[in-house]
């Protein structure tokens, strides 16, 4: 008979007293066999002591309760990226390097899906993008980055983005298709 091991991660607060874990506080682990799977209940060291004749727990161990750090935070949001994406592409002056970049970010991101490639009747070529979650389709031109120019252009839309040096996306590849 397979055994399902479905335990859930340790809580943030004590099971008897409720009361938050602080940092580098040590702390129990109960594992309780439930018949239908196995229960994990957190104490701290009092409640542990407390109720120490009561616990009969399939297994134990004692551990260090440690805060998680925070996420970091993504250089650049996918909402900052794409409002601007949808500000520049209405704007007739615009850079089309720069939306392009902008739409290729969000590629990469998931937020859009490349879904068709064109070639406009004067050679240039056209990219179709769908927003994955509004079905929003955007018709991004192609502006043919060389891999030298790629820095420049980053630059340019982590200015726009409020951002800074250390905030500049990874390389893009040159396109090729």
């Amino acid at each position: 008979m397979a055994q399902e091991w479905n335990i859930k991660s340790r809580s943030a607060v004590c099971k008897g007293c409720q009361t938050a874990f602080s940092d580098r506080q040590e702390f129990y682990t109960a594992l309780n066999d439930c018949g239908d799977g196995y229960e994990r209940i957190d104490y701290c060291r009092e409640c542990w002591r407390k109720n120490q004749d009561s616990h009969n727990p399939h297994s134990m161990w004692r551990s260090t309760f440690i805060v998680p750090p925070p996420p970091a935070p993504e250089p650049l949001k996918k909402e900052t990226a794409e409002g601007l994406l949808r500000k520049m592409i209405e704007d007739d002056e615009a850079r089309a390097d720069v939306i392009y970049i902008l739409a290729v970010m969000l590629e990469r991101k998931k937020v859009l899906i490349e879904r068709e490639v064109q070639t406009a009747d004067d050679g240039s070529i056209v990219r179709i993008y769908e927003h994955r979650a509004t079905q929003d389709s955007f018709i991004i031109r192609d502006p043919g980055l060389k891999l030298h120019e790629l820095d420049d252009v980053q630059q340019a839309v982590v200015d726009m983005l409020g951002g800074g040096k250390a905030a500049a996306p990874a390389a893009c590849e040159e396109r090729r298709d």
